[in-house]
């Protein structure tokens, strides 16, 4: 190891920080390593947010960056350079309430006050591109040097073509302690996802975080580039990252698991509070220009606010598992959303359910996108709105971090406004 590399999620799940020698290792560990507490607050394009009160109204000031439990880890796409992820710390050591990956810590220490532990994973989507084409093209095939043109959903073809880039990928993730299982061709043009398995929830929020960093990385040493759009081509499948979360309680049980099919009060609890929630909390799912491009009824992207059993045209659905494996999965989030600000949101949500203990609606049977649902905002301005004034994102979020968000969103709408998707490809296909 020759160099770190420290750095920490902005409200958008940018990767900031600084590039260090090896020997300052130490410093960071010591807690005495700053940066601009604004730099949580960036817009998409690495832009301080005009008006912001972190800027000019406090002299731009350094917080201190605090390491996180798990240590540097590799950078396997990068010779010889590791990563340090800390969080944002006033100079007291208080956390600093605009961090990402704060807002999840404290969904969890509420989690824990009751005795909880919530344990998620993700499905990360992500599409291929050629990584010279200007306009982004698809990658070519690296069996025949053709140009992808077509999928081929659950192809193992398609994923033994790119064995080279996945096995390096797998190898990466080891190095890395994200555990990747499952890979499947999906239904976009080089698309792929890769499931990571159940963890704490704030480690499986790190692990999705840096699982977006090897993959960008990974795809870069084999000529390409890879996106987490949520849209990238408004012909193709768009990029969903789903979450599956359950509650264990102090001896370990899962608190959804009542021997049967159908869970606990507790189970439907959650997603009581997960139905309430989703509409103030789009944004969260749907963060960027082009997201809700995705948000099609009818495209596996759920737009109806509804749940079901074993049914992936719910936007909530409890898949058919094991009991002791019952959970809830949310499947409205775009691959562009931020790991550490939905979790905390999906939880969130499902812990203000599970305290309400209000009961939801009968579960769909049959195509949600058939039937009278309400409906999730369908534009950004819409879903900007209802988070701000949002009695839930106000039970869950801090409201330094809500007014960052909006802040952030209102700046990124203004300078996409009138810009036509296949600009807003080539603007976001390396920042997401």
């Amino acid at each position: 190891m020759e160099t770190i590399r420290v750095a920490l999620s902005d409200l958008n799940g940018v990767a900031r920080g600084k590039r260090l020698p090896a020997a300052g290792t130490d410093k960071v560990e010591a807690g005495e390593v700053r940066l601009p507490m604004s730099i949580c607050n960036l817009d998409i394009f690495g832009r301080d947010i005009e008006g912001s009160p972190l800027v000019f109204a406090t002299g731009d000031a350094d917080g201190q960056l605090q390491p996180t439990e798990r240590g540097p880890v590799p950078m396997p796409w990068l010779p010889r350079a590791e990563l340090l992820y800390p969080m944002m710390m006033w100079k007291d050591g208080a956390p600093f309430a605009g961090d990402a990956r704060a807002a999840l810590v404290d969904v969890v220490a509420r989690f824990a006050a009751r005795g909880l532990r919530p344990v998620c994973a993700t499905e990360m989507e992500f599409t291929l591109f050629d990584g010279e084409s200007d306009p982004p093209e698809p990658p070519r095939d690296p069996v025949t040097g053709r140009r992808l043109r077509h999928a081929d959903i659950t192809g193992l073809d398609a994923l033994d073509r790119f064995a080279a880039f996945f096995d390096d990928l797998y190898d990466g993730a080891e190095a890395m302690g994200v555990p990747a299982q499952a890979a499947i061709s999906e239904a976009g043009t080089a698309q792929f996802e890769v499931d990571l398995a159940h963890a704490d929830a704030l480690r499986a929020a790190d692990d999705a975080w840096l699982f977006k960093m090897l993959v960008k990385g990974t795809a870069r040493r084999h000529g390409m580039a890879a996106s987490f759009m949520a849209k990238p081509d408004p012909e193709d499948a768009g990029n969903g990252m789903h979450v599956h979360c359950s509650v264990l309680d102090s001896t370990g049980a899962n608190v959804f698991d009542d021997g049967g099919a159908e869970g606990t009060p507790a189970l439907r609890h959650a997603v009581m509070g997960c139905l309430s929630g989703m509409a103030e909390c789009t944004l969260i799912f749907a963060p960027h220009a082009g997201s809700y491009a995705r948000l099609v009824p009818g495209a596996h992207a759920p737009t109806g606010i509804g749940w079901a059993y074993d049914n992936r045209t719910a936007a909530i659905r409890v898949p058919d598992s094991a009991p002791p494996a019952r959970r809830v999965e949310h499947r409205v989030a775009g691959g562009d959303a931020n790991p550490y600000l939905l979790l905390a949101a999906v939880l969130g949500a499902m812990l203000d359910g599970m305290e309400q203990a209000t009961l939801p609606p009968a579960p769909i049977t049959g195509n949600a996108y058939a039937l009278d649902l309400p409906q999730i905002p369908a534009d950004w301005g819409t879903a900007l709105a209802r988070f701000g004034d949002g009695a839930l994102p106000a039970r869950i979020f801090t409201p330094m971090l809500i007014d960052n968000m909006t802040r952030t969103k209102r700046q990124e709408m203004a300078a996409t406004e009138g810009v036509e998707h296949g600009a807003l490809t080539r603007m976001y296909l390396h920042r997401l």
